[in-house]
Formats: C-alpha cells, structure tokens, sequence
C-alpha cells in the first residue's frame, strides 16, 4: 500500500467535539483498510485568508496531518466522505515518495570522467543540439535589413 499525508483543517470547534471528529476521521480510513502511521497536531490558527465551507465562512482552523496507507482506491473514497462532512474545512492527500538509493560503485566513480558513462551522454546530447541554436535571419519579418548586422 502506498503512504500518503492527509492534511486537515478542521472548524474551530471545542475539544470534545474536535475529539469525535478526529476519531469519524480515522475511523473511514481503518474501514477501506488504511493504516494509520502517525497523527500531527499542528494546532488552531488563523487561516491565511477567508474560507468558506458548507455555507460558512471560517478565518481560524485546527491543523491536523495524518501519516497513513492505504490502497489508492480509497483514497478517492475518503475525498468524497471527507468533502461531505461539515466538520472538515479543507482536505488534501499528498503521496510520500519513497527515496530510492541510486546504485553507484566505486569503480565507476574512479574513472576519469572522459570516460564515465554520464559524460559520454551528455557529450552526445551536446552534439546533437549545436545546430539547434544557430539562428538564420528570416527574410518575411517585413525589415528590408538584417537589424543586428555589424
């Protein structure tokens, strides 16, 4: 299952109400067969600009990021409940890209670089766009004159 990052912002709401949602949130994630990896609190705040949802207006919102798998199904799913639900101000799923270790090996990085098998792409490369950049003047632009002529 792929790792997403659900960021929410919540309505101001008081903290036994904020507790039920939070727990109406997770609880749609754990019944698609989500895992939940870790919650942030990033607290009540301002919003930078005036949002309006499900016909109110807010300007301050609890900031909570959720660290969760799940099957890239239900995350479409949780979109539309999450959209639906009063208490949810915004929502957006992000999805966490795994760092992948690139293979190198001491032996390719001691040769000399006229010789390593990057310099010898970007050398191809090179050759083929010499003639790209070379500029003719076109003759239909309606000067009678080449205007950069020395």
């Amino acid at each position: 299952m792929p790792t997403y990052e659900l960021a929410l912002m919540l309505r101001a709401m008081p903290k036994p109400e904020l507790k039920t949602t939070l727990t109406r949130v997770s609880h749609a994630v754990f019944n698609r067969g989500g895992i939940i990896r870790n919650i942030e609190n990033l607290g009540f705040r301002p919003i930078p600009y005036k949002t309006s949802a499900h016909g109110l207006v807010h300007r301050e919102a609890n900031y909570f990021i959720f660290k969760l798998d799940t099957a890239t199904k239900a995350v479409a799913d949780l979109r539309e409940e999450y959209s639906r639900d009063v208490d949810i101000v915004r929502q957006r799923f992000y999805k966490v890209q795994t760092d992948e270790q690139p293979a190198c090996t001491l032996e390719e990085e001691m040769l000399p670089p006229a010789y390593r098998e990057e310099v010898q792409q970007m050398i191809e490369v090179g050759k083929t766009q010499v003639n790209r950049f070379t500029y003719k003047f076109k003759y239909n632009s309606g000067l009678d004159y080449y205007p950069f002529q020395k």
